[in-house]
């Protein structure tokens, strides 16, 4: 019976070690990031990013929680707008603020999670006029703590924030190009 204990506490310890040495390979920062192109001009698309109070007519986050919480502070839009949040498992707590709006090329917003899991991140938006249309390109960039590069072992963070983004880009591309 002391043996089998042994025996499982050692293959317990090799298996965390391994999974502690593959988290300590992940990068220190992370990258999310994916395009569409919008049948409409820049300047449109741009207008409905720069106001937090659009975002309930696109982003992938606004509806899983029916409950959520939103409060508006700062500018009405563009540098210096707030949006708040409080919610279910699904959308945690976190504040968004616009740190740059340079109509309509680029949007840059400082992205604070507390809850379920603190994170520091940037968004940005980048508009580039093709023709009648426009690439959109949205990124999310920031520091990966050590225990998220635990988690990066078991699951894609990519993949599954990926997901949302090409769900908010399809949202958005459907409001924009009526």
């Amino acid at each position: 019976m002391f043996e089998a204990i042994v025996i499982i506490a050692i293959v317990i310890a090799v298996a965390i070690a391994v999974i502690l040495i593959l988290a300590a390979t992940k990068p220190d920062t992370f990258r999310i990031e994916r395009s569409t192109t919008i049948n409409a001009p820049a300047e449109k698309i741009f207008a409905v990013l720069s106001d937090f109070h659009q975002w309930t007519g696109w982003s992938p986050w606004e509806h899983k929680d029916p409950a959520l919480k939103r409060n508006f502070s700062g500018a009405e839009r563009g540098k210096g707008a707030i949006y708040g949040w409080e919610g279910d498992k699904n959308v945690g707590t976190g504040r968004m603020e616009i740190l740059e709006a340079n109509a309509p090329s680029k949007l840059v917003i400082k992205l604070d999670f507390f809850k379920p899991f603190e994170a520091h991140n940037t968004a940005e938006f980048t508009m580039l006029p093709q023709g009648n249309a426009t690439n959109v390109h949205w990124v999310m960039h920031g520091p990966a703590p050590f225990m998220s590069k635990v988690m990066g072992v078991f699951m894609s963070f990519d993949k599954l924030v990926g997901k949302d983004f090409e769900a908010g880009l399809a949202n958005l591309k459907q409001l924009t190009e009526k």
